[in-house]
């Protein structure tokens, strides 16, 4: 499970990563083209403010001319003759008094109130400017600069075209050429055009024949009003223009004050200019753009590169752990997941290691991908497979009862055991079910918490119980093994603190001669008595410890008790039988046992004739060689040495004939259920026989009625342990038998 915790924590940093990346690109590419769309805004603004402000210059000087003009009014004869002047400018103005009151006026007046002091780069005077009331697309802020609206400039410019314009619909803002370039005129032609001429009356036109010199000669006529009048020269066919209308205040002499309209005339000259540099931008802008996006496609497809990499096994080519975990938990808390029935499948190739060796590991890695890309091929929609690590397997499948799922597990187990037609495999599995949730009132909900890891996990652990077996099956997750696993962990983790501290008591059962009644032995039992976990039997904690190895110092704390025992009451004067000590299979796989025991023994100073050594009948399974020389070593030391548990499994003859044994146990199984009739008895008389033959004695365990005392007595068995004559227990009761 190693494999499986450090591919969740890489999966999470897979999620970060990823999650990051995007984000960077996201707000690099957010932030580049706000920055291009401000720089578009703010250049154009910037322009449009330069173009009107170009041109407000200009008319600012023909509005100064008029104030000097007022200013100079002691060089006319009279007023009318000033005013008459002023009025040849051909714009509309008013004039008023230091109390306000108008003094003259010529034209509309469309001054608004809202406006200021202007700063203007051709012009130092005090000028001051004011939105036009009718249509204020130029005002002045509070700084003195120029605010043109681009908003509304922009609707008229896209309203305008040149056939409303000659249909008169914008006459006040404007203009449009005649339909003639007059770079191209030639009087030959014998075309006039009527203009209205400054110091000509608005009514008053001439007509002029123009030659090849026709702008200059236009220029020697004076200049264009563009105020009063729709028609005009231009340089282009159908060319149309925009008259931009606001009003200037100049103070005057006197305290009087001059409000003169000026028409900022924009052509497509200057809307040219303006979008040559807009032009430059949006190409910039532009590239920009591709840039980010070509960087941001670039990144995405990296990432998908690399995620694949993480996602894929290299043994099998498929989908591993971390694609598993990534696609595996999200598919569950779907709301479309809630109303059916998943389980996590843990399938393992049995013994796929020693195929390997048999084999090769490449042989053995071409298996495991059949195996996968079987599998695969079995799956429906919304199920998955993925290659966890050697030969595991991480499964989801979706099902509808458990007898119908585990049919399902058993006929792919068929069919992954042909896979090789030259070989039969074995697969265990072990299965974790996600039922449907419901709450309170019956309703499906959906599985937010789901944790794919865990139900992985408990599957690994279902599987786990047929890992002491070699063949195929199946086994289901429930809550026991979750109790038997908390179980395991609070016996691992208090093993070493109950050690320390002896909470483990030596129990003794005493061996009886059924022909005298008379005590002729004990075996030691051992006992746990934990102030936190309460008394507690050894089936529940010996095979932990067979487990986790610590049944090795378990086998040393018994016989050193059992010595100091023994050594007490030999010092108390009892009459001292011998007492047997059962030594874990696990330990007889170390060449010095026999060593380790002598010293012990000796160490404490009991004699060796008090102590026998006890193993179980599938210890002489291991390697007989070394269990031989550990016996005989042993009896070479004085200690007697038994087997215990005869008959138990599947007892070979051959362990009878080769092992130097002094005591044979039979195992209480004869003694109860259908084992105990008369099948029984003579399979227990033959034992004995065989034993007496082989100079061996003979002790019955777990018997428990008078019947089978006497059955045995008269069979000649040496030793009966079992309930009949005593339970196991305590040192103190034990000691008052001798």
């Amino acid at each position: 499970m190693g494999d499986v915790n450090m591919a969740s924590t890489k999966q999470k940093k897979i999620r970060k990563l990823k999650k990051n990346h995007s984000w960077i690109f996201l707000i690099v590419f957010v932030f580049l083209m706000t920055f291009s769309v401000a720089l578009l805004a703010v250049f154009l603004e910037s322009m449009i403010d330069y173009v009107v402000e170009s041109k407000l210059s200009g008319e600012c000087e023909s509005v100064t001319y008029m104030a000097d003009l007022y200013n100079n009014k002691a060089l006319f004869s009279d007023e009318e003759a000033l005013y008459s002047l002023l009025d040849t400018e051909g714009r509309d103005y008013f004039i008023k008094d230091s109390k306000g009151s108008v003094l003259h006026s010529k034209g509309k007046n469309t001054c608004s109130d809202e406006g200021g002091k202007v700063i203007l780069s051709a012009n130092t005077e005090d000028v001051c400017l004011y939105k036009d009331s009718v249509h204020g697309y130029i005002t002045v802020d509070s700084t003195g600069r120029i605010i043109v609206d681009i908003k509304g400039l922009y609707k008229l410019f896209s309203e305008v075209t040149p056939e409303n314009v000659k249909d008169g619909e914008y006459n006040d803002l404007v203009g449009n050429a005649d339909s003639f370039n007059l770079e191209n005129y030639n009087s030959n032609d014998n075309r006039n055009f009527t203009i209205t001429i400054n110091g000509l009356d608005e009514e008053q036109t001439d007509s002029l024949d123009f030659d090849e010199n026709d702008l200059d000669e236009l220029e020697k006529m004076g200049e264009l009003d563009d105020s009063s009048y729709v028609g005009t020269i231009v340089t282009s066919k159908d060319q149309i223009y925009f008259k931009i209308p606001a009003w200037l205040l100049i103070k005057l002499d006197g305290g009087d004050e001059l409000y003169a309209k000026v028409i900022m005339r924009i052509d497509m000259h200057d809307l040219f200019l303006v979008g040559i540099f807009l032009g430059i931008i949006f190409v910039l802008a532009t590239l920009l753009f591709v840039i980010v996006l070509v960087t941001v496609i670039n990144g995405i497809v990296n990432q998908r590169r690399m995620l694949k990499v993480f996602f894929t096994d290299i043994i099998i080519n498929g989908h591993n752990w971390m694609w598993f975990l990534y696609k595996g938990e999200p598919l569950l808390r779907k709301g479309s997941s809630a109303k059916k029935n998943y389980a996590v499948l843990n399938l393992v190739f049995v013994k796929y290691r020693n195929y390997c060796v048999c084999h090769t590991v490449e042989e053995g890695e071409r298996v495991l991908k059949r195996v996968y890309n079987l599998i695969q091929n079995k799956l429906v929609r919304k199920e998955m497979i993925a290659h966890v690590s050697h030969s595991n397997f991480a499964i989801l499948m979706k099902y509808e009862d458990e007898d119908k799922l585990k049919m399902r597990i058993q006929s792919l187990i068929l069919e992954l055991e042909k896979i090789d037609p030259d070989h039969v495999f074995s697969f265990q599995v072990g299965v974790d079910l996600l039922p449907v949730l419901r709450n309170e009132k019956g309703r499906v909900i959906r599985r937010k918490n789901i944790d794919i890891e865990v139900e992985y996990n408990n599957a690994c652990t279902a599987r786990a119980t047929l890992a002491d077996g070699d063949d195929s099956g199946v086994a289901f997750f429930d809550q026991k093994l979750i109790e038997d696993q908390l179980w395991l962990d609070k016996v691992t983790e208090k093993q070493r603190f109950a050690l320390e501290h002896e909470e483990f008591a030596v129990f003794y059962q005493p061996k009886y001669d059924p022909k005298t009644d008379e005590l002729r032995g004990a075996e030691a039992l051992i006992r746990w008595q934990s102030p936190e976990l309460g008394f507690i039997p050894p089936g529940r904690f010996i095979p932990i410890f067979e487990k986790n190895g610590f049944i090795t110092e378990i086998d040393h704390y018994m016989l050193e008790h059992v010595a100091k025992d023994q050594k007490a009451w030999l010092e108390k004067g009892c009459k001292c039988v011998p007492v047997s000590v059962n030594i874990s299979r696990a330990h007889f796989i170390e060449s010095d046992l026999a060593e380790q025991i002598r010293d012990i023994v000796d160490r404490i100073g009991t004699p060796h004739n008090l102590i026998e050594i006890e193993l179980t009948e599938s210890a002489f399974f291991d390697d007989k060689k070394a269990i031989v020389s550990t016996i005989v070593k042993l009896k070479n030391y004085g200690f007697s040495v038994s087997m215990d548990d005869f008959g138990s499994g599947y007892s070979s003859l051959n362990s009878l004939k080769d092992m130097p044994l002094d005591v044979l146990k039979l195992d209480a199984e004869f003694f109860r259920g259908e084992d105990a009739g008369e099948r029984g008895e003579i399979v227990v008389a033959e034992a004995i026989k065989l034993a007496k033959n082989l100079n061996m004695r003979i002790v019955a365990e777990g018997v428990e009625v008078k019947e089978q005392v006497d059955f045995l007595a008269k069979q000649d068995c040496d030793m009966i342990q079992g309930y009949y004559y005593a339970k196991p227990m305590p040192k103190n009761d034990f000691e008052q038998r001798m």
